[in-house]
């Protein structure tokens, strides 16, 4: 498929659902325009275009294919770029397509594993489990007994997918070259992070390693359980993995028919969260309902199950400190010190004032805080910062939006299982924790320890920097003694200039207060003349004078 013919299928769609309507108040989308005129003409009367925006946009995002469904979902978590409406609607689209259709499962096993089927599984249902856009799912039973299930990608999808994706960043770098819109919110870097998660997501390889780290940093814990990997029956376009027998976390009567306590369950979901983000530094960055499920063992202490670990984000140190650090001074109503860290972090321009910023923020964070806490929700209270931030040129992060999407997940999650849920109550202590470990002599000495090694290994260089310092010292001296010279230069020029004014104002003085007799001789008849001249001549003086001080 050629990206000319998927841009005609691009253009076709948008103009059948209407979602030009989405141009209309952007500037510097002409060319856009033009280039969509014959499709608007195509479907002018169609009833497609008619109706809800955001309806039309998530079902043309579905008709489009897994690229846009997916662009749909990361865009439903950020109702501070689009219309809270339409964020709301785009949360409806379904990962889930008619299952793809082949000669047979046993063929494309045989042409990824390498071997027969017949030879590593006793059974093999025809039916799929789940079908999604980019793989799906059958369930087996191994020769040695284990209930497995496996994961295939579906057959030229991973072409499908960099051809969209070069028509996106094509789309992107003309808006984001136009509009002020599209600088700040970085599509161009969005959609390179976006390549990145969406490509990972055909590697199942990559899944499968995920999962096991997962799994690993979850060792021995009661909260959350990570299915096995069969490793020898993995490949690139196959995964095998451990059936899981859990009920689905949205499926709130049958959790209260096994007895589950909804309260002690939402407060996990938030713990695990907090502690992938801020103790592994390796989080599930895709927890939406069908990827959560519930153990039907222990139900007074409760136990999540995992799957699906394509997507996994983690953040550099300095990113984590901002984010705990705002967190913070967000539980703690110091709009000050929220502001001075968006400024500091780069996330705001730096000529932003604080006061301005801090004043801005307070009046979109008090109001909210008025109500009990377990009636505010964090995630939106996030989306509502990030739009006023907006109004300061904010810029986007990528590297925090997976993090915001995931977060607003679980809030969701926990809201459903147990809606007096407090978010803050179970996150602060981790927040501190961080902070806390960040100003300990062992985070310091840690540090230092990991850092040790280059330290010996830069020892032979020594010499050299000491000599660089050296050199670089004596460089400074010069420059200061240059800047010195220049400085005296610059007051010579100056007292000169003065002295010149000085000169030259004493006489336009002696002109203004000596010309008068001369007047009187009768060059000029008018007396009104004869002030207007004598006067003009002391004015200049007293301006030359004025500069001269």
């Amino acid at each position: 498929m050629t990206s000319l013919y998927r841009l005609h299928e691009l253009l076709n769609i948008i103009a059948k659902y209407g979602l030009d309507d989405f141009l209309e108040n952007l500037p510097n989308t002409v060319v856009i325009k033009i280039a969509l005129t014959p499709y608007r003409a195509k479907w002018a009367f169609s009833k497609t275009r008619k109706g809800d925006l955001g309806k039309r946009t998530r079902i043309a995002l579905e008709e489009l294919g897994p690229i846009y469904i997916k662009l749909g979902q990361l865009f439903s978590t950020r109702p501070d770029f689009i219309d809270p409406t339409i964020a709301n609607e785009l949360k409806l689209l379904q990962d889930s397509v008619t299952p793809f259709f082949t000669p047979s499962v046993h063929d494309l096993l045989l042409e990824h594993l390498g071997s027969s089927p017949a030879d590593i599984f006793s059974d093999i249902e025809e039916k799929p489990l789940a079908s999604a856009s980019i793989a799906q799912v059958y369930a087996a039973t191994l020769r040695t007994g284990e209930k497995v299930v496996i994961k295939i990608i579906k057959p030229g999808i991973v072409s499908v997918i960099k051809t969209d994706l070069g028509v996106l960043k094509k789309i992107a770098s003309i808006i984001e070259s136009r509009t002020k819109f599209g600088r700040r919110l970085k599509l161009a870097e969005v959609l390179s992070d976006y390549e990145k998660v969406i490509l990972n997501e055909t590697n199942l390889q990559l899944e499968a390693a995920n999962t096991t780290k997962l799994e690993s940093n979850f060792s021995g814990s009661s909260n959350l359980y990570v299915p096995k990997i069969y490793w020898d029956y993995t490949r690139q376009n196959v995964l095998v993995m451990e059936k899981i027998d859990g009920i689905p976390v949205t499926n709130i009567d049958e959790l209260q028919s096994h007895g589950i306590n909804l309260k002690t369950l939402s407060e996990i979901g938030v713990d695990i969260f907090f502690t992938q983000v801020f103790e592994h530094n390796f989080f599930h960055a895709d927890m939406h309902p069908g990827n959560i499920f519930v153990s039907k063992e222990h139900p007074k202490d409760p136990q999540y199950i995992a799957i699906d670990c394509a997507i996994i984000g983690s953040l550099e140190i300095k990113e984590k400190n901002y984010l705990a650090k705002n967190l913070l001074a967000i539980f703690n109503r110091d709009y000050h010190e929220v502001a001075r860290l968006h400024i500091e972090s780069g996330w705001v321009p730096e000529g932003t004032k604080t006061h301005e910023f801090e004043t801005a923020i307070r009046s979109v964070c008090e109001p909210i805080f008025q109500k009990p806490l377990k009636e505010i929700s964090f995630g939106q209270l996030l989306v509502s910062l990030f739009q006023t931030s907006s109004a300061f040129d904010m810029q986007v992060q990528p590297s925090l939006v997976l993090l915001q999407k995931t977060l607003l997940h679980v809030e969701g999650l926990g809201r459903q299982l147990y809606p007096d849920l407090d978010l803050w109550e179970t996150a602060k202590p981790h927040l501190e924790r961080w902070n806390t470990r960040q100003l300990s002599p062992f985070t310091f000495a840690k540090k230092m320890k990991e850092s040790f090694p280059d330290l010996v290994n830069e020892v032979p260089n020594l010499p050299a920097y000491l000599s660089a310092f050296s050199s670089l010292n004596e460089i400074v001296v010069l420059k200061r003694k240059e800047l010195f010279l220049q400085e005296q230069a610059f007051e010579r020029e100056k007292r000169n200039r003065r002295r010149g004014f000085l000169w030259i104002g004493m006489l336009f003085l002696a002109l203004g207060l000596g010309v008068t007799p001369l007047l009187e001789s009768g060059i000029y008849e008018s007396d009104h003349a004869r002030v207007i001249l004598s006067s003009a001549f002391i004015g200049l003086g007293g301006c030359f004078l004025y500069f001269s001080r």
